[in-house]
């Protein structure tokens, strides 16, 4: 991840329209145009994640703990983060000392906090973080990275959790987890000789030579910080309930802030025109013949869908005259100059799921090698507020020179909204990003060309604002 870390925004909700002035420049000289534009941010679910640190002895039951909390809460976004990933890559002095039971594991400086404390501030940005994996059987950082994103509630646990003042101020629950220094003992020479490969002696070696006296140095104290201090962990079942109300009315309020932010969106979106960057396909009669065909009842499946292939690879086309072109000049057969265009980079593709996989048939007539990432957002049943489920995206996917976002239907603009904010936390440019819908409501292209003015947008019809996913379930027959 990069050092320089983006400022998190103030607040969890959409925040107010900001004037934004708009600059042309010509060269050698700048000029104001005189044009104001209003832009809505939009901060997604996940943004201004809610961070519980849960601090203790080894072995005080922190894990259990953070395990327990999750169980209570029983949501697909929250995650657990040990403070363990982020020990530092040792030399080979250092890591002779560690085989040797010698190292000192317990201290604070054994930590990589500056790295800790970027990960939680892109975190709170709403950013993906790369994880360090630590192994305590190697004592040395591996190669790889495990990947967080989008979590709405992160528990982070380990000795040290509530120490760095850094961290402090990143988190919204501070935790002190308590339990007698026996019951400690015996747990950590279980874990320890089932999870990380160590025998007794070294263990209790360790022990003696680090762990206890360091826990009245350094552990200890942030019982001074935390809000809660949780004697007999899960035990405690008030305390688990005091934890658990607490983060289920933060994301209550979240979500209470989200949908009200979409509403506010929706100022306008009958009043003002859609924006020069809105791209309906012009509707020929060879248009109107198959859009008649496809809006027929009684059209048949295979017929429906040869169709609509037909229709999608069109979208796609119409899509890739608002990706970027570079100049270039190749000879012909007839041995003349031709000076044409050429993309000016690879052009990959997003699918949301399911509707948008109706228009992969079509994206591949037209870039058979395309690399396609998915997501998939689902909205809320009870509060209507949509939800990132699934992604997996192209690693390269922020060094493209266009991404193509598919999705059969646009109506609300809800799970298109969602969908590339992901793409804006995955590193895309906005400019760079080509919205693909077979049809669109005006409220939808409303709220996100307001929100996000810079992408393109390609649609095949207009509908109406709430009009029901019809197109994946004739085209997929379920």
């Amino acid at each position: 991840m990069p050092s320089t870390i983006p400022v998190a925004p103030g607040t969890p909700q959409l925040e107010d329209l900001v004037m934004n002035l708009k600059t042309n420049g010509t060269a050698g000289t700048s000029s104001v145009d005189g044009t104001i534009a209003k832009r809505a941010h939009y901060a997604p679910p996940w943004a201004d994640v809610s961070i519980i640190g849960i601090a203790g002895s080894s072995g005080s039951g922190k894990s259990t703990l953070s395990q327990a909390i999750v169980s209570k809460l029983n949501l697909p976004w929250v995650v657990i983060l040990s403070i363990d990933s982020f020990y530092k890559s040792l030399d080979e002095e250092a890591s002779r000392k560690a085989f040797r039971c010698e190292y000192d594991f317990d201290a604070p400086d054994a930590l990589d906090f500056d790295v800790l404390v970027d990960r939680l501030r892109d975190l709170k940005a709403g950013k993906r973080a790369d994880i360090p994996v630590y192994s305590f059987e190697k004592h040395a950082r591996m190669e790889q990275t495990t990947s967080i994103y989008s979590p709405h509630v992160l528990i982070l646990e380990g000795i040290f959790a509530l120490h760095d003042p850094r961290v402090l101020e990143l988190l919204d629950m501070k935790i002190f987890c308590e339990a007698d220094a026996d019951t400690c003992l015996s747990r950590r020479i279980l874990r320890d000789q089932r999870e990380r490969g160590r025998d007794v002696e070294g263990i209790i070696k360790q022990w003696f030579s680090f762990v206890k006296p360091n826990f009245e140095r350094y552990v200890d104290p942030q019982r001074k910080v935390a809000d809660i201090i949780v004697p007999r962990g899960v035990e405690n079942q008030v305390a688990m309930t005091m934890v658990t109300q607490f983060i289920q009315q933060k994301l209550l309020e979240k979500s209470t802030h989200h949908r009200a932010a979409l509403t506010r969106l929706e100022i306008g979106a009958l009043s003002e025109p859609l924006t020069s960057k809105v791209h309906i396909m012009n509707q020929t009669s060879q248009m109107r013949g198959m859009n008649t065909i496809i809006h027929n009842i009684d059209t048949s499946s295979e017929d429906f869908i040869f169709y609509f292939d037909r229709l999608a690879a069109l979208l796609v086309e119409q899509a890739l005259n608002n990706v970027f072109f570079t100049s270039k000049t190749i000879t012909t057969p007839q041995n003349l100059p031709y000076r044409g265009l050429a993309p000016a980079g690879e052009v990959s593709a997003v699918v949301v799921l399911r509707g948008g996989a109706a228009l992969e048939a079509g994206l591949h007539r037209v870039i058979p090698d395309c690399k396609t990432g998915r997501v998939l957002i689902q909205s809320n049943i009870r509060t209507g507020e949509p939800e990132l489920h699934y992604q997996v995206l192209p690693k390269d996917i922020a060094e493209h020179s266009a991404v193509l976002l598919l999705d059969a239907q646009m109506s609300s603009g809800g799970s298109a909204l969602m969908a590339v904010q992901v793409l804006i936390d995955h590193g895309v440019k906005e400019e760079r990003i080509v919205l693909v819908t077979y049809s669109a409501g005006r409220m939808g292209l409303h709220r996100l060309t307001k929100v996000f003015p810079d992408i393109s947008v390609v649609v095949g019809n207009l509908c109406t604002d709430a009009e029901e996913r019809w197109v994946e379930r004739r085209y997929f027959r379920c």
